[in-house]
């Protein structure tokens, strides 16, 4: 193991389940675990934490081990250095903020702890910091015990679906202070959901989980297009690229966002020419043509080559397309696959009827 990720190969058994794992995972970023109910992500989690104690493993976090059964290693819970954010935020209700924020920095024993005030303006919870928790929304109950977690100096974050208890409104809320979180912390966060578009908007890395495996990991935008995988079979599916905001239209509204050569006019507030961007792209907005067309309402239309295809009941067909060496899916009618004879290492044109902005 190099000293700059998590290393980890992890063997539970159970009476109705196995949980079998071997991952090394970067350093730094998010890495989602995706899986249905039952798959064992939170399982992988508490195995992390060491708060179920696998009979076979081995878990080196940079360089440092938690865990090594062959040499009889086992560092337990309470002195492995991790936050961890259950789905429910788990404060003490007859502390106020500030003495659960006070909480997580005694943990450390450290001589140098961490700046709070730091911490307290990351989470925007200098305002809260006299209320207790039931005076609190359940976001803002969140922001808080991440920041517990964040003083108690961890090496590693967990975060088994910060999301689940909140309603539509208050995730939207929450969701740009795990972005800022994203953008700003220098250690790894393993994050469990079963929410595709959250883990879309949030990881880098993905690992999918099935029965307790792992079916597939890697960057996110690599896993997304895959027509082996599970992740394209949905309605909903869907790739992220990363861009960068070229120029900004005023006039109309748009934004220019450059990737891999190419560009793309999205409608968007103004933006900062040079800033980076998420950009979501069903499969059910991109459209295929033989040829381009310059009368016609779609303001992105690109130049793409099938690389894999896979008819979908009820008489659909998944188009795995490559656009300058950037991976993207279309859906469109067998009758139009047909019609446009569809076929690997064709080469035609993406028209992408509608571009979101994750932020």
């Amino acid at each position: 193991m190099s000293a700059d990720g998590i290393d980890l190969r992890l063997q539970l058994t159970r009476t109705s389940f196995a949980l079998d794992v071997d991952l090394r995972l970067p350093a730094r970023g998010i890495s989602a675990i995706f899986g249905a109910s039952g798959s064992g992500k939170t399982t992988l989690l508490r195995t992390v934490a060491g708060l179920e104690r696998c009979a076979h493993g081995r878990l080196d976090i940079a360089g440092e081990v938690w865990q090594d059964s062959a040499a009889g290693v086992f560092v337990p819970p309470h002195l492995r250095p991790l936050g961890y954010v259950f789905q429910d935020a788990a404060l003490f209700p007859h502390l106020s903020v500030r003495d659960n924020l006070a909480f997580g920095r005694r943990r450390t024993g450290d001589t140098t702890p961490p700046d709070a005030a730091a911490v307290v303006a990351l989470l925007g919870i200098g305002p809260l910091l006299d209320r207790r928790p039931d005076r609190l929304s359940g976001g803002e109950q969140q922001r808080v015990a991440i920041a517990r977690a964040l003083l108690a100096k961890p090496r590693l974050l967990l975060m088994d679906e910060p999301l689940a208890a909140l309603d539509e409104q208050r995730k939207a809320e929450f969701l740009p202070w795990l972005e800022r979180l994203h953008d700003e912390l220098d250690i790894p966060v393993l994050y469990v959901s079963h929410a595709l578009p959250e883990v879309a908007r949030l990881a880098d890395h993905l690992v999918l989980l099935e029965q307790g495996r792992v079916r597939a990991e890697g960057p996110l935008a690599e896993l997304l297009p895959r027509l082996d995988l599970p992740l394209s079979h949905g309605e909903e599916a869907f790739v992220v690229i990363a861009a960068t905001v070229g120029a900004y239209d005023a006039d109309y509204a748009l934004a220019r966002l450059d990737f891999a050569g190419q560009s793309l006019w999205a409608p968007s507030a103004p933006r900062t020419p040079g800033a980076a961007v998420r950009v979501r792209i069903q499969a059910r907005d991109v459209s295929l043509a033989l040829a381009p067309h310059d009368d016609s309402s779609i303001l992105n239309t690109l130049p793409a080559t099938i690389t894999a295809l896979e008819e979908q009941p009820p008489g659909r067909v998944l188009a795995g397309l490559d656009i300058g060496g950037t991976a993207m899916l279309a859906r469109v009618t067998k009758r139009s696959s047909a019609f446009l004879g569809l076929t690997r290492g064709k080469t035609l044109q993406a028209q992408i009827k509608s571009v979101a902005l994750l932020d």
